[in-house]
C-alpha cells in the first residue's frame, strides 16, 4: 500500500523514511510509493498549447496568467471536468496602458489585453475581470511600450484588493520591478531577468512577502545568469518563489518542465522548501504518488516525478493518514 505523506511542506513526512539527504534512491525498487501534493505550474498560457494534454499527468493545477476571458473561461471547464482533471485558475486579461504589452505580439488575442486609459478606468476594469471569474488581476510593466502612470498601477492594485483579487506583474525593463513592488503588487509573474537588482529591493520585496513565479528555462545567456543572480539572492534571505513555465512560451510541452525544476536547485532550493515551491501543499487539486523516499534535491525530485501518477485520496491512504 501506498505511504501516506502529510503534504509537500515544512513538516511534511513519510512515516519512517523523514527528509532524505542527497543521493536516495529513487523508481522502481526503493522504499514503498510515497504520496504528496500534485504539481502546480503558476504561470501558463494554455490558449498558446494543447492543454488536454496536461489531463492525468501530475500537474494537478496551473494557473492562467493572461487571455481572453472568453476563451480561457472555456478552455478552464473543459479541463476541470471529469476524473483526474487538471483545476484552472486563470487571471483573464493582461491590464495595461492602451497599446501597452502585449498589444500587436502576433501571440496575443485582442481580447487578451484590457487598455487602462485612467485610474478612473481600473475599478471597472477590475470587475470585468471579476465577473468571468478571473482569480488575480495581471499587469504588465514593460519599458518598451506604452506603459501605466503611477497613478493608473495604484489604482489597479488598490481595485484588486478591494475585489479580494492578488495583482500581479509582469515587470520587464529598467526600474519597472522596481515600480511594481513599490507601487504594492503581491507577485512578480517572472523572476526579474533584465537587471541585475539591488539588494535593498530585495529585501523591500521580502518584507513584503512579495512571491516571484520563477520562469527561469524560458532564458539562456546573460538573461538566465541575470534571472538565476537575482532569484538565488532573494532565496537567500527568505524570499518566496515558486514553480513557473510559462508553458506557451517556447517549445517546452505541457507538463513537468524538468529544466525549471534543475534551475530551483541551482538557486539554493530543496528539501520541503523545493517541494512547497513545486507542489504546495494547501488544498491540493490532486495527489499523486510515486516510489519512495520522499525528493529533496532537485534531481531526487525531477527522478521521483518522472514515475509519478495521479492516485486517489480515499483509495491510497487509509482513514486518518493524511492530516
Amino acid at each position: 500500500m501506498a505511504e501516506a505523506v502529510a503534504g509537500s511542506g515544512a513538516g511534511a513526512g513519510s512515516g519512517s523514511h523523514g527528509d532524505p539527504g542527497s543521493g536516495s534512491q529513487i523508481g522502481p525498487g526503493s522504499d514503498a510509493p510515497v504520496i504528496a501534493p500534485g504539481v502546480v505550474d503558476r504561470h501558463v498560457h494554455l490558449g498558446l498549447v494543447a492543454a488536454p494534454e496536461l489531463r492525468g499527468g501530475p500537474v494537478v493545477e496551473v494557473h492562467d496568467l493572461g487571455w481572453d476571458p472568453v476563451a480561457i473561461r472555456r478552455i478552464a471547464t473543459e479541463l476541470g471536468r471529469g476524473p483526474r482533471a487538471t483545476r484552472v485558475r486563470y487571471a483573464g486579461p493582461f491590464h495595461s496602458a492602451p497599446g501597452g504589452y502585449p498589444s500587436g505580439r502576433a501571440w496575443a488575442p485582442t481580447g487578451a489585453v484590457r487598455g487602462i486609459a485612467s485610474p478612473a478606468d481600473a475599478e471597472a476594469a477590475v470587475q470585468e475581470a471579476r465577473a468571468s471569474g478571473s482569480s488575480a488581476i495581471k499587469i504588465t510593466l514593460h519599458a518598451d511600450f506604452p506603459q501605466l502612470s503611477d497613478e493608473a498601477l495604484a489604482a489597479l492594485i488598490a481595485a484588486a484588493r478591494a475585489a479580494g483579487l492578488p495583482a500581479l506583474a509582469h515587470a520587464e525593463g529598467a526600474g519597472q520591478a522596481q515600480r511594481a513592488i513599490a507601487a504594492g503588487v503581491d507577485v512578480l509573474v517572472h523572476v526579474p531577468w533584465t537587471e541585475r537588482l539591488p539588494d535593498a529591493l530585495l529585501e523591500d520585496a521580502a518584507e513584503r512577502g512579495v512571491e516571484w513565479i520563477s520562469t527561469l528555462a524560458i532564458h539562456s545567456g546573460a538573461e538566465l545568469d541575470r534571472a538565476l543572480g537575482n532569484a538565488a539572492r532573494y532565496a537567500a534571505i527568505g524570499g518566496r518563489i515558486a514553480y513557473g513555465t510559462d508553458l506557451g512560451n517556447g517549445p517546452a510541452p505541457p507538463g513537468v518542465n524538468e529544466r525549471e525544476i534543475e534551475l530551483l536547485g541551482q538557486i539554493g532550493l530543496d528539501g520541503a522548501r523545493l517541494r512547497e515551491a513545486v507542489m504546495p501543499a494547501t488544498a491540493p487539486a490532486g495527489l499523486i504518488a510515486a516510489p519512495g523516499p520522499l525528493p529533496h534535491t532537485a534531481a531526487e525530485l525531477v527522478a521521483w516525478l518522472a514515475f509519478a501518477e495521479r492516485c486517489d485520496e480515499a483509495a491510497a491512504a487509509p482513514p486518518g493518514a493524511r492530516q
